[in-house]
């Protein structure tokens, strides 16, 4: 009779909190957990004690779950990473070593995770429109990213820019400037109440991006109707395009992949997007995304499990240490 499988440890942390796979090389995936509580971050960056505190009764009820005997390899996808990951880097992979004996650590950018669980280890760029922007990219021998640096300077074409250019397009219709949408005022006011109470309302809030973002499909519901609103969604997709075409590859047959919660707009979006990408990367085909973040950090544990991992190395965006506590 064999003994207890040698599993694999997937993870992903995000604004909506840890998220846990379990599996091994041979059966793949074969429980899940989910903490809603986002790991917290600190003067140190993320808190690795806050996910350790989080992750370790969730794996522990796994193990008994699933049968899983020794973790021997983890994948570790976190927001944050690439700016507020320094202390996860330097405790996390020592860390998982003495708690569950894990001697094979990846650390990801959770845009790494999402750009291998939408397209896998293959030549292309993904952009990630939700309430923010970023795209990402790669030939297989380097990451490159593009945006992503919030909203007051750019997340070009993502939820709180498009919410914001709606709102700004309600404001000059109140004002009566060029370029106000009537239609968009009277949603404003309906969400938001009169207009000179909106920037008191608006800048004081700690969650400017999410309420920007909330406008967004306001602005999507008027478009084919709406001359104004129509020309922000073509200028987000524009955006969004040019975020894409900045990061893929020109050579390996590369593909494009869109993911995130901007994909719910629908045709509104999506057809100038697809335009606009088919006009800027004619020689990368737009595919669905096969899979989410998680995903890609389970595709990232077993590869690294079994030997096969071809994502470049990167110190910000992905790393993999071995022998972690030896």
């Amino acid at each position: 009779m064999s003994g207890p499988e040698d599993g694999v440890l997937a993870v992903d942390s995000g604004g909506s909190g840890l998220r846990v796979v379990i599996g091994s090389t041979e059966r793949g995936p074969l429980g899940r957990r989910h903490s809603r509580e986002p790991v917290r971050t600190g003067a140190r960056g993320i808190d690795p004690g806050h996910f350790m505190a989080q992750l370790v009764p969730m794996v522990r009820e796994l193990r008994a779950e699933t049968g899983i005997g020794a973790l021997r390899t983890a994948a570790v996808g976190a927001a944050g990473l690439a700016s507020l990951g320094e202390a996860l880097r330097a405790e996390l992979p020592g860390t998982l070593r003495r708690e569950f004996g894990i001697r094979s650590v990846a650390l990801a950018a959770d845009a790494v995770t999402g750009y291998v669980g939408a397209l896998g280890p293959h030549p292309g760029a993904v952009v990630a429109a939700g309430t923010g922007l970023i795209a990402v990219g790669t030939d297989l021998t380097c990451w490159r990213r593009a945006d992503g640096w919030g909203h007051l300077l750019g997340d070009c074409g993502g939820g709180a820019w498009i919410g914001r250019a709606g709102l700004e397009a309600a404001l000059r219709a109140y004002d009566g400037r060029p370029g106000g949408s009537d239609g968009l005022l009277a949603r404003a006011e309906e969400i938001f109440g009169p207009m000179p109470g909106l920037p008191g309302r608006l800048y004081p809030r700690q969650d400017r991006p999410a309420v920007l973002a909330s406008f967004a499909p306001q602005v999507a519901a008027l478009a084919g109707g709406d001359p104004v609103a129509t020309g922000i969604l073509r200028t987000a997709a524009r955006h969004m395009a040019e975020s894409a075409a900045a990061v893929c590859p020109d050579a390996g047959e590369p593909r494009v992949s869109v993911t995130g919660g901007l994909l719910k707009m629908g045709d509104p979006l999506l057809v100038p997007l697809e335009e606009e990408l088919a006009e800027r990367l004619p020689h990368a085909p737009l595919v669905p995304a096969a899979g989410d973040p998680l995903a890609g950090s389970v595709r990232i544990a077993l590869d690294l499990a079994a030997g096969a991992l071809t994502l470049p190395g990167d110190a910000a965006m992905l790393s993999v240490v071995t022998g972690a506590g030896d």
